[in-house]
């Protein structure tokens, strides 16, 4: 069945629920769906979604009760005839429900929710939304909780590119990069600076690995408003020498590569796309033992779940897997073949198709 979607996204900025929106909509369109994204002027997704070859739209969306963006958003829907309207962020979901219901062509309307953050209002997703679709079982179970149905709400994990994250492929070149040497132990994070990724919990457990392994270097990936105090604590701690800035990267396969261990101890996570990245590259993973990171590390098999704000326990986690390499190894492939069973972009678009088809024979 040959159906049009149109993703919608207010956000300008670029993360993780805009880069599933890209693969989304590329893996979509090799399933032989026609695939519009509607979004802010000047947003990345704009931008990488027409490198990528996916018809681009844009619109100002400057709140969930923009008038003039739902009349517009109203009248695209029936230009393009348009039969699933997938939403993603708040104003967005408002602007494209509203749109949807009031457009002649009546579409299918999806919203997916991509955070583990709380939800101040169940609207959307009761009344503008006919199904929603979580990137993970947790969120799932969340959303019911808060009295979304249960038959309205199914869980389509975000899936990777296995191709662009192989590790038979991808050389990493890191060490080099850092004049390391290759026995050097090389432990990363990557993630937006924010306080709930908790570098700030790293911080505090790095001081305890570098007793039992003192040439050890940590390197930080990604950018955020929590910069400026994380480069501060790293300098209270004395661990300039040991904790390396990289700021944003665009060469992440091949950092990963290079790694011996990665590391995030989050405080709040959907999902955990990141541990799904490092675990595509055969690498061991340490998260805390929260929301839909459960659903990502089996504990003591591909990986080890700490509690939160626990920064021994972390660094006993962290000095374990520096010190028994094969265990390492070993946690490094069973995380490759879950990736392999269960986070791929064809998974994910397969799901998300089924889904669409599911609901729109039903109207």
């Amino acid at each position: 069945m040959f159906i049009k979607i149109l993703h919608t996204e207010s956000s300008p900025g670029w993360g993780g629920q805009e880069n599933r929106i890209l693969n989304e909509s590329i893996g979509l369109q090799k399933l032989g769906a026609k695939v519009y994204i509607l979004c802010q002027p000047e947003s990345k997704l704009a931008e990488k979604a027409r490198e990528a070859g996916i018809e681009v739209f844009t619109s100002p969306m400057r709140k969930s009760y923009d008038l003039k963006a739902i009349y517009n958003t109203a009248r695209l829907i029936n230009k393009l005839n348009i039969d699933v309207v997938n939403t993603h962020s708040g104003k967005d979901s408002y602007i494209g429900g509203f749109a949807g219901k009031l457009s002649k062509k009546t579409p299918l309307i999806v919203r997916t929710r991509h955070l583990a953050l709380p939800i101040t209002s169940t609207f959307s997703y009761k009344y503008l939304s006919d199904f929603v679709v979580t990137v993970s079982e947790y969120v799932r179970q969340y959303l019911i909780q808060k009295g979304i149905p249960e038959k309205k709400v199914f869980a389509v994990p975000t899936g990777i590119d296995l191709e662009k994250f192989n590790p038979g492929k991808v050389k990493g070149t890191l060490k080099k990069e850092l004049g390391l040497n290759q026995d050097t132990p090389l432990i990363a994070t990557v993630a937006v600076l924010r306080k709930k990724k908790g570098h700030h919990i790293l911080i505090e457990a790095i001081p305890y690995v570098l007793k039992k392994f003192p040439e050890a270097v940590f390197v930080f990936v990604g950018e955020g408003p929590q910069r400026k105090n994380i480069e501060e604590k790293i300098k209270r701690h004395g661990l300039s020498k040991n904790v390396i800035m990289l700021g944003h990267r665009e060469d992440i396969p091949q950092i990963l590569s290079s790694i011996d261990l990665f590391v995030l101890p989050t405080l709040q996570e959907a999902l955990g796309t990141s541990f799904i990245e490092a675990m595509a590259m055969g690498k061991p993973v340490i998260g805390s033992n929260i929301d839909g990171v459960r659903e990502v590390i089996d504990n003591g098999l591909n990986g080890y779940l700490v509690p939160p704000e626990a920064p021994v326990v972390l660094a006993e986690k962290i000095i374990d897997l520096l010190s028994n390499r094969g265990k390492a190894k070993e946690f490094g492939v069973h995380g490759r073949e879950k990736v392999e069973n269960k986070y791929t972009i064809e998974k994910m678009c397969n799901g998300m198709l089924e889904v669409y088809l599911k609901h729109l024979k039903k109207l």
